[in-house]
This record gives structure tokens, C-alpha cells and sequence, in this order.
């Protein structure tokens, strides 16, 4: 079998992979549950390539991300559930639906309008879609309970805390200044300081999450994405360990054999020296 630009080739290699005694041993074993952290896996690495503007790399992460939709498709028609074509038909219609402005006779909207309008055709949606589980007698999933419904609880924590406050926001739930943010970031870290000093572990992992949070809601003030923020304090941090750990082996020693003072220091100069790239 070789390879091709056309997405049927893919579909038929995973019907292959997935085909009994004459298939993968791995493959067959898997099913929705088993390849879900993999989904996500595959979709954090192609943010991790646009992170880095590696184009080459991009590709081929996109394609381990679509591989992961055509395996979900794959199982599903197994079950004879749904299949990869449904899944196209599925995305195509929503998106000629939430676009009357592109595909309809709605014309002339500003992006304000265009915003109101996609929330709007969500929100029936949502709707719709509630009452076709209703029919088919599946209970509600737990996070589309009340105004705050439709978030999903399977999203990174940063993420999720960040919609979260945007959704209470629109109905004015909110502080209306950055800097009042800040006061409650800085009255969350006291009761963090007061948590600490009673050893029960709960409550410091509860009033540091009250600080994350407040830390979250401080980036959607300042339209920053939380996660994109940590990702890249976190590319930071591994860069500039690396460059102490590359001091320390030009003097022939290891990172054990170094002082937290020796580190600081040569943590401060790779700091100053990428200031002084930048």
C-alpha cells in the first residue's frame, strides 16, 4: 500500500490496522477510551510546533492529529455508531450554519455582530442537542448543568478557569479593572501564606487553587491565553537550566557537584545574556 495525498488512502490503512487476525495487535486492542489520551496528546504537540513556528513540523503533527479522528471514526463504524464521512458532514453542516453571514443571506456584519451571532446559534444548538439526548434517554452530561453548562471539565484547568470567567462576564460577574484583579491575587497569596502554616494539606491545595485562579482570570483581563503564557515561562525555565547546566559542564563539573548559590548565579547570566540577545 502507498502512500497518497487522498484521505481515502488513510481511512483504508486504519481499516487494515484494524482488521481482525490480519491487523495490528496494538490497534485492535484500542478503543475510545484507550486512545483518548493520545488525542490530546497529539493536539498539545501541534500547539507546541506553532509555538515554535516550525512549519515542518507542523505537518507532520496535524497529520497524528487527524490519524487520531479517523482511529475515534474507525471504532465508532465498528460499533456501527457513526463513520469518518458522518464526522465531515457533522463539521460542514455546523460551520455552514453558524456562517449565515458567508453561506446565507445575512450580509454586512461587523466582527461584534459576527461574535453575537455565533454565541447566538450556539446557544441553540446546545439547546437542540439537549433535547435529542432527552429523547434518547441519555442524562445530561454534569458540566452543562445551569448558565456555566457546555464547558467541558475534560479541558487543561487553566483553560477551563479562563472560560469560565469569560462566561460569568457576560452577565456582569466580573471586575470591572485589572487592578482590582491583582488586589485579589494578592489576598489570595496571604491566605496561601496562612494555609501554609497550618499543615493540613486540603486547605493549601484549595487556596492555591483559589491563586491560580485569580491568576487566570487576570490573563483574560489582558486577553492573554494562560496556557500559551505558562507554556512559554516553561520553555524559558528549560532553556536557561540548560544553559547552567552547560556552564557547569565547561568547568567540568555536574549539576550535583554545583551550590544553589554557583546555580543562581549562572541562572542570572544565561538570564542576562538572553536579555541581551533579545
Amino acid at each position: 500500500m502507498k502512500p497518497s495525498t487522498d484521505i481515502t488512502r488513510l481511512l483504508e490503512i486504519m481499516a487494515a490496522l484494524r482488521t481482525p487476525e490480519t491487523g495490528c495487535p496494538w490497534d485492535l486492542e484500542q478503543d475510545f477510551a484507550s486512545i483518548a489520551p493520545y488525542t490530546i496528546e497529539e493536539a498539545y504537540e501541534v500547539a507546541d510546533a506553532i509555538e515554535r513556528g516550525d512549519l515542518a513540523d507542523l505537518r507532520d503533527e496535524l497529520g497524528d492529529l487527524l490519524l487520531q479522528v479517523v482511529f475515534h471514526a474507525r471504532i465508532a463504524e465498528e460499533r456501527g455508531a457513526f463513520a469518518f464521512g458522518d464526522v465531515v458532514e457533522a463539521i460542514t453542516r455546523k460551520l455552514i450554519r453558524r456562517h449565515p453571514h458567508v453561506f446565507g443571506s445575512v450580509k454586512d456584519l461587523s466582527p461584534e455582530e459576527v461574535k453575537s451571532l455565533w454565541d447566538s446559534i450556539k446557544s441553540e444548538e446546545k439547546a437542540a442537542r439537549r433535547a435529542e439526548r432527552q429523547r434518547m434517554g441519555f442524562a445530561p452530561p454534569p458540566d452543562e448543568a445551569g448558565f456555566l453548562g457546555g464547558i467541558p471539565s475534560a479541558l487543561p484547568a487553566l483553560t477551563r478557569a479562563q472560560k469560565l470567567t469569560a462566561k460569568a462576564a457576560k452577565v456582569g460577574f466580573d471586575w470591572p479593572e485589572a487592578s482590582q484583579v491583582i488586589d485579589k491575587i494578592h489576598e489570595e497569596l496571604e491566605e496561601v501564606k496562612e494555609a501554609s502554616s497550618s499543615g493540613m494539606r486540603d486547605m493549601i491545595e484549595d487556596e492555591i487553587g483559589d491563586l491560580l485562579f485569580s491568576v487566570t482570570n487576570l490573563a483574560r483581563h489582558f486577553d492573554i491565553d494562560p496556557e500559551r503564557a505558562l507554556r512559554r515561562t516553561n520553555a524559558k525555565f528549560e532553556r536557561r537550566f540548560r544553559a547552567v547546566e552547560e556552564a557547569l559542564a565547561e568547568q567540568g563539573r555536574s549539576l550535583d557537584e554545583a551550590s544553589l548559590e554557583e546555580m543562581e548565579a549562572l541562572w542570572v547570566a544565561a538570564k542576562t545574556a538572553e536579555r541581551r540577545s533579545g
